[in-house]
């Protein structure tokens, strides 16, 4: 119990400490990894454990949320397929040259081929926690980011079954046919609702069919999780699982990062070694920005899409660790990759805050192209004969467009970032477009928006109703000739709305309750005309 009350206290402070100074928590985490290390405590055995639990429900929670779809975008795997292979040689030229002037230490070339292959990767984690957090999972410089790092793992789980000269059993063709069973079984899983029962659900899903059989058959049972989740993700409930799991899974990735600090105390060798090494992140930064920006992506998704994937994967970690063990890497390049993937944890949490207007600055700098040489999903927006714009299209959203076509004969667009429910809507004839809000380029891409009179911002997140108010103001949209209006979670975000100049701000509660009332009310006069 002490040792439990030793690492819950330092860990606490370590990432509020963080917290204090406006930088994300996980950065303390890792500073509380290397504290404990340092100042002798013993590791916790249970510490790999929640670790690798919190690593495969978040992968599970991706699967849950993830349109199979978008991993055949060309933006997707060409940019995950050159990337990869540019920076390894990349990577691989300059570990050697560097190496042959006393750098790092010996280093075959085969070594420094390997190194700069892992190097190549990105974070899922770091990457995975920073959409959630912007609420950008379905945003398209997001699914992008995830379809990469997908593409990534399955990359990486290959090379660690080649390392370790251990091919998948025969037993993994077994999967072919079980996979699908398990869809057909669990087809009505959510038929056990959101409480605790549904819950444990998803958990047995992930860490059974998903984690334990897919290692017992020589495959990745990260890579298993996923694709559980994928199996539950045409369920009505995924969405709410999803959520359920967001605060266990949360908590139990503390323990990832924690965990990176007892891999080893790195020294000034190490510490000049992994500063070398991050000399390779800006130019991933600009690999993936260039390749993205080539296949038709603007400006502002590439720089998204790249800002966020520039760091080191923890699976470079995992394979130094595998390569200890076999021989051919030595305890020196080991620490040095703590290090260097530690400090890119750093960087990249530094680069990619919660709010994206750093990088829409950034994006209005570099180079345009004509609108028909752009990616379709990021073309301007044409708003027909639409007078009114709903910003975000989910239940809260699609209440209020039916409210504005059903009750006011109001002409709507809908405007959404998440793509399988845009083709949802569309199917049932909702006037719906793919678009992210709280981009400025969205509102350069809309078409004739001086016939708009009236936008409703009704996305969860009000870090993204901020933003787009923000963009709203900075775009041509004025706002004396149309009425802006939000819904808010907390009484201080109510606050925070209308001191940016909205002209109506509804408390969710609030909301709720004028709703109730209202529907309540027409239905009473609509039971009373059918009596009579």
């Amino acid at each position: 119990m002490e040792l439990l009350l030793i690492y819950l206290g330092v860990v606490f402070v370590c990432g509020l400490l963080a917290w204090a100074v406006r930088l994300p928590p996980l950065i303390g985490f890792l500073a509380a990894g290397f504290a404990l290390h340092a100042a002798g405590v013993e590791h916790v055995d249970s510490l790999d454990l929640f670790a690798d639990i919190g690593v495969t429900l978040m992968l599970f929670a991706i699967g849950l949320r993830l349109d199979l779809r978008a991993l055949m975008d060309k933006a997707v795997w060409l940019t995950a397929s050159a990337h990869v292979l540019v920076m390894t040689l990349i990577g691989a030229g300059f570990i050697t040259g560097l190496g042959a002037l006393g750098a790092f230490g010996p280093t075959d070339f085969s070594v420094a081929v390997n190194i700069a292959l892992v190097l190549s990767f990105s974070s899922t984690i770091v990457v995975i926690k920073i959409l959630q957090d912007r609420g950008d999972e379905q945003a398209l410089y997001g699914n992008i980011c995830v379809g990469v790092l997908i593409m990534q793992d399955i990359l990486a789980v290959a090379f660690m079954s080649i390392l370790r000269g251990e091919p998948p059993r025969l037993a993994s063709l077994l999967l072919v046919a079980i996979v699908p069973l398990l869809a057909l079984t669990t087809r009505r899983w959510y038929k056990l609702g959101h409480g605790e029962l549904g819950s444990l659900f998803g958990i047995v899903m992930a860490l059974l069919p998903g984690y334990a059989l897919f290692e017992w058959v020589g495959l990745s049972g990260s890579l298993g999780a996923l694709i559980m989740g994928v199996v539950l993700s045409r369920s009505p409930g995924a969405e709410q699982l999803s959520h359920s799991l967001f605060t266990l899974k949360e908590l139990l990735l503390v323990g990832f990062f924690v965990n990176i600090g007892f891999l080893g105390l790195p020294n000034l060798q190490n510490l000049a070694d992994a500063a070398l090494l991050l000399i390779l992140l800006p130019v991933q930064g600009i690999a993936y920005w260039a390749i993205l920006w080539g296949l038709g992506l603007r400006n502002r998704t590439s720089v998204l899409a790249s800002l966020l994937l520039a760091n080191y994967s923890e699976f470079a970690l995992i394979i130094a660790a595998l390569g200890v063990s076999d021989g051919w890497l030595n305890q020196r390049w080991l620490l040095s990759l703590v290090l260097a993937v530690s400090l890119s944890f750093v960087i990249s949490a530094i680069l990619n805050p919660q709010s994206v207007s750093r990088a829409t600055r950034l994006a209005k700098r570099l180079p345009t192209r004509p609108p028909h040489k752009i990616h379709p999903e990021d073309r301007p927006i044409k708003l027909g004969d639409a007078h009114a714009l709903v910003l975000g299209v989910g239940r809260l959203g699609v209440s209020c467009y039916n409210e504005l076509t059903e009750v006011y004969g109001t002409k709507v667009l809908g405007v959404e970032h998440d793509p399988a429910r845009v083709r949802h809507l569309q199917e049932r004839g909702y006037n719906v477009v793919e678009g992210d809000a709280t981009d400025i380029d969205f509102w350069e891409r809309v078409k004739d928006s001086h016939q708009i009179d009236m936008i409703m911002l009704a996305m969860p997140a009000q870090h993204a109703n901020v933003d787009a108010v923000k963009e709203i103001f900075a775009s041509n949209i004025n706002p004396e000739e149309c009425t802006i209006s939000s819904v808010a979670m907390y009484r201080e975000d109510v606050e925070e709305l209308e001191e940016l100049g909205i002209n109506v701000v509804v408390h969710l509660q609030d909301g709720a309750g004028e709703s109730l009332a209202e529907r309540t009310f027409t239905e009473n006069q609509q039971r009373r005309a059918r009596s009579q």
